[in-house]
């Protein structure tokens, strides 16, 4: 029965790895691989903050993992209260 479990586990992490492979990430393959919550990924989508594909056909969001990988390594500032105050300013801004 363990043996069962350890199998099961190695197959979850193969799957994952695997998926890291992707070249094209929807939202949830973007959060497994950055570790970013959905709320953060679809905040920074939002506000613009996230390179992402521009299709505007498609509803659903799309990312080029090397772009976002030069993205992350850019070390933009993703703290909460860096985007809520960058949002709250954007919708000052459309106000006016």
């Amino acid at each position: 029965m363990e043996a069962d479990e350890n199998v099961v586990e190695l197959l979850k992490d193969i799957k994952q790895l695997l998926s890291h492979q992707k070249r094209i990430m929807n939202v949830n393959d973007l959060a497994r691989y950055t570790g970013l919550s959905k709320s953060k990924i679809y905040k920074l989508t939002q506000l613009r903050l996230i390179p992402m594909g521009g299709n505007k056909y498609i509803r659903q969001k799309f990312f080029d993992k090397d772009i976002i990988d030069a993205w992350l390594m850019g070390k933009p500032n993703l703290s909460d209260e860096y985007l809520e105050a960058e949002f709250e300013r954007r919708i000052s801004k459309d106000k006016k």
